[in-house]
């Protein structure tokens, strides 16, 4: 009776927060933490974790594909679980194999047209690890509807110094001007094929970091960040639902904070005239949330009633 009660309370709940949320960050990536924990827990042995953790993935990507989430990264296998007991790791590698075949032969990834790809040290890894990736990959290489990275042997520092180190080589070679060095030279140099910049960040286990995941595409583009106590093989739609309202939030809040930024700005230019200064507030409309409010953000005080952010934009008295 009360597992049926929890139920339907927990049913309501994420209709409550699909109501909540108006859409979805475009890029999702995971950390999925306690796969090992929640082993312990039942009286079962690591790999029994990541197995039950794999079906949790699955149930991801399929909520992501909903939600009109259109890229999905997974911390798989990080450097520094290579420091773990190597039995472990290898019922790991076996269970990354078999997954990584399953998913290249899935109708559901094939009828989503969900585009796979490995991120990280892949050299690192087994010889039949990197079989698995190849046939994947090779399988699902010209999908473009949604895509799901893997990050296998992955580590964020190791990342960012191999492209710095190629940046290095390019200029030392004359290949590339030092002036030149912009963003899209270190992006072209972290993956083959581009990544987006990561909107949010989900961390399950109760652990409140970020672990070295993704530092050029989440902390470039200032991330939300959502952390949760479920181990990876509980975690839930309503724990996944919870963590896209906190995007939405971070979102909004972000919109409000740069609006208001503008509009001191343009008020600190002192003698500005009224229709410079409704010039420069017209290119921040994108930023503004559509219920803000005007006297809130301080618009009145140059002479401006309204912030049109619904229609044309245009600054009106």
């Amino acid at each position: 009776m009360f597992q049926w009660v929890q139920r339907r309370v927990q049913a309501a709940y994420e209709r409550l927060l699909r109501r909540e949320i108006s859409g979805a960050p475009t890029h999702v990536a995971v950390i999925q933490d306690g796969n090992r924990r929640y082993a312990s827990e039942q009286g079962e042995d690591a790999p029994d974790g990541h197995r039950a953790g794999a079906q949790t993935t699955e149930q991801v990507l399929n909520w992501c594909q909903d939600m009109g989430v259109e890229e999905l990264t997974l911390y798989s296998f990080s450097t520094e679980n290579f420091d773990r007991p190597d039995h472990e790791n290898e019922a790991l590698f076996d269970l990354l194999e078999e997954k990584l075949y399953d998913f290249g032969d899935d109708d559901r990834v094939h009828d989503g047209e969900v585009c796979i790809r490995a991120i990280g040290d892949r050299e690192a890894l087994p010889e039949r690890v990197r079989d698995a990736i190849d046939y994947a990959e090779d399988r699902t290489a010209n999908y473009d509807s949604f895509t799901l990275n893997v990050a296998l042997a992955y580590g964020g520092r190791n990342e960012l110094l191999n492209a710095a180190r190629d940046v290095a080589s390019a200029v030392e070679d004359d290949e590339l001007a030092p002036a030149d060095i912009d963003v899209s030279e270190i992006e072209n140099r972290l993956y083959d094929s581009p990544v987006r910049d990561v909107d949010l960040i989900i961390r399950t286990g109760g652990d409140e970091r970020t672990s070295n995941f993704l530092p050029w595409h989440a902390n470039g583009n200032e991330a939300a960040v959502f952390f949760c106590t479920p181990y990876w093989p509980e975690f839930s739609k309503v724990d996944f639902l919870r963590g896209i309202r906190t995007y939405e939030s971070r979102e909004e809040s972000w919109r409000r904070a740069k609006a208001k930024r503008a509009l001191a700005l343009v008020k600190a230019l002192g003698g500005v005239e009224l229709e410079e200064a409704r010039r420069i507030i017209d290119r921040f409309r994108g930023t503004l949330p559509e219920e803000s409010n005007v006297e809130e953000l301080g618009a009145e005080e140059l002479g401006i009633e309204e912030l049109d952010v619904e229609g044309d934009g245009k600054a009106v008295e």
